[in-house]
Formats: C-alpha cells, sequence, structure tokens
C-alpha cells in the first residue's frame, strides 16, 4: 500500500484550491468594478443632450427677456405737464403702476411732493417710470414761514363730508393725514360689523389712535339705511360667529336656541342665554331683526 503524505498537496487539489481563490475574488471585486463602471456611464452626456439643453437654455434666456422687457414696456410717459400732489388714482395707473401701488402713491402725495427728492422718496415707482415722467412734473412751491402757509393748510384740510357706510379706500385717503393703513382698517372693520352706528366706534378699529379719530370725526357722516342687519331666524353660526361683538360659543347658542324654539318671535329671546349678558345684547341689537 502506498503511503501518501498528509502534507502534500496534489495536483487536482492545487487546481480546485485556485478556482475556489478565484470564484472568491470575483465575487469580492466584481460588485465594486460593476459599480464602477456604472458610475461612468451615468455621466455620459451624448451631443444630442448637449444641443437639447443649449435650446431649453436658450429659450428660458428668451422669454425671460420677454418678460422683462414686458414689464418695462408697460409704463408710459404723461401725455403733458402734471403736479404730482393733485394726480389721481387713475392717472397713476394710466401710467402703469398697479392699483395697490397707486394707494401708496396717494399717501405720499397727501402729505405733499415738492421736490425731485420727495418724488424718489416713493419707493413704489420704478426707476423707469420715474426717468419717464421726471421732466414733466410741476412741483408746487412749499410755502413756509409765511402768510400763505396757513391758507395752505386750510386748503388741504378742506373736503367734502363723506359718508362712513360707504366710502371706499381712496375717499378716506383724501382726509388729511389718512393713509392707506386706516382707510383699509376702517373698511375691514366695517364689513365685519355691517356697519357704523356711531362715529365712536372707529375707536374699535385695530390700532385707531386719538390723534387718527380726530382727523377723521368731523369729515365723515353715518347712514343708518346702510348699515347690514342680520337675520337672527336665518343666519348660521359660521355667519354670525364673525360678528365683532360675539364669540363662536354665544353664536353657537343663540342659533341653538332658534332651532329649540322653532325660530324667535322677539329679538330679546336671545337674552335669555346665559351667554348673553346686558353689554353684548345692547351693542348686538341693533345689528339684528327676525326677517
Amino acid at each position: 500500500m502506498k503511503y501518501e503524505d498528509p502534507f502534500v498537496i496534489s495536483k487536482r487539489s492545487k487546481r480546485g484550491l485556485l478556482v475556489l481563490i478565484l470564484a472568491s475574488l470575483g465575487l469580492i471585486f466584481f460588485p465594486r468594478v460593476y459599480m464602477f463602471f456604472q458610475k461612468e456611464e451615468a455621466f455620459v452626456i451624448n451631443s444630442e443632450q448637449i444641443a437639447e439643453f443649449e435650446r431649453t437654455h436658450k429659450k428660458f434666456e428668451k422669454r425671460n427677456y420677454s418678460n422683462y422687457y414686458s414689464k418695462k414696456k408697460k409704463y408710459k410717459a404723461p401725455d403733458s405737464k402734471f403736479n404730482p400732489n393733485t394726480y389721481t388714482l387713475t392717472d397713476w395707473t394710466n401710467l402703469g403702476l398697479s392699483e395697490k401701488q397707486s394707494v401708496v402713491v396717494l399717501k405720499f402725495t397727501s402729505r405733499g411732493i415738492y421736490s425731485e427728492e420727495d418724488l424718489k422718496r416713493i419707493f413704489v415707482i420704478p426707476d423707469v417710470l420715474f426717468e419717464l415722467i421726471r421732466d414733466s412734473v410741476v412741483y408746487p412751491e412749499r410755502f413756509q414761514n409765511s402768510p400763505n402757509q396757513e391758507s395752505f393748510k386750510k386748503q388741504a384740510k378742506q373736503i367734502t363730508l363723506i359718508n362712513l357706510n360707504t366710502a371706499d379706500t381712496i375717499e378716506f385717503m383724501k382726509i388729511y393725514g389718512i393713509g392707506a393703513f386706516y382707510a383699509k382698517q376702517i373698511i375691514r372693520y366695517r364689513e365685519k360689523l355691517g356697519g357704523y352706528l356711531t362715529k365712536e366706534q372707529l375707536f374699535e378699529v385695530w390700532k385707531m389712535t386719538n390723534e387718527a379719530y380726530d382727523k377723521i370725526k368731523d369729515h365723515v357722516f353715518i347712514s343708518e339705511k346702510d348699515v347690514k342687519r342680520i337675520n337672527i331666524n336665518s343666519v348660521t353660526i359660521e355667519e354670525l360667529k364673525v360678528h365683532p361683538y360675539l364669540k363662536w360659543n354665544q353664536a353657537n347658542s343663540i342659533v341653538k336656541m332658534r332651532i329649540q324654539r322653532n325660530g324667535f318671535k322677539n329679538i330679546e329671546e336671545i337674552k335669555e342665554s346665559v351667554l348673553i349678558d346686558s353689554e353684548t345684547y345692547e351693542k348686538l341689537f341693533p345689528y339684528l331683526s327676525l326677517h
């Protein structure tokens, strides 16, 4: 019997071991090699893709330039020389400003524009429009320390009385010293309220000051026929809760009471709700109706 040394590897075993080693190396390095070539391939951009990108980029640039040019083109010079302090909302919008921008301009002109420096401070006037109008603007003389000063102030303050319940933003801004902010706040609160019944209700307007109130009170009047009433026999909770004199739980209480009674026959019935105190009722009563 031939003796085989256990520490000697046969040729067949060597070949098997080599195959095993190569297979192991393949399993280790193949994924890395594959990922490497995949990454390289992902960054390859052919000439057609480059050409398409350039065409798209040019269209984008052209479109942006066109929009920019149209924005510049919409402004126009005035037909004749003008005093910026007498220009109306329509006059400014005709020059190319939006209505919102024009309202801001009127806030500045209500204080008086007397020089090119004053006009430049109106930040909503673009440089393009400023260049178009600068040679057409006629600045009035600013009266200082002269007998005409008081006369000028009186003319600026003199306006026709306006209806507090129907006036728009522009009408309110005609009041000397009242700008766009107070004009919008007065209208916004009026819409929630349904209309003003007394001038003193202006103090309920957000950020209303004594000074602003004093400027307004003598230039407005109240027409009660323009006040909107709330039909408590048909109003919903959602509609009722937005009234400044009511909270959601109070509105909910009124509507539930109406449902339980199959409608109100008298407005005073709402006082039976534990949530409606006498002060709330007195303030709310003029805005309520049964139909």
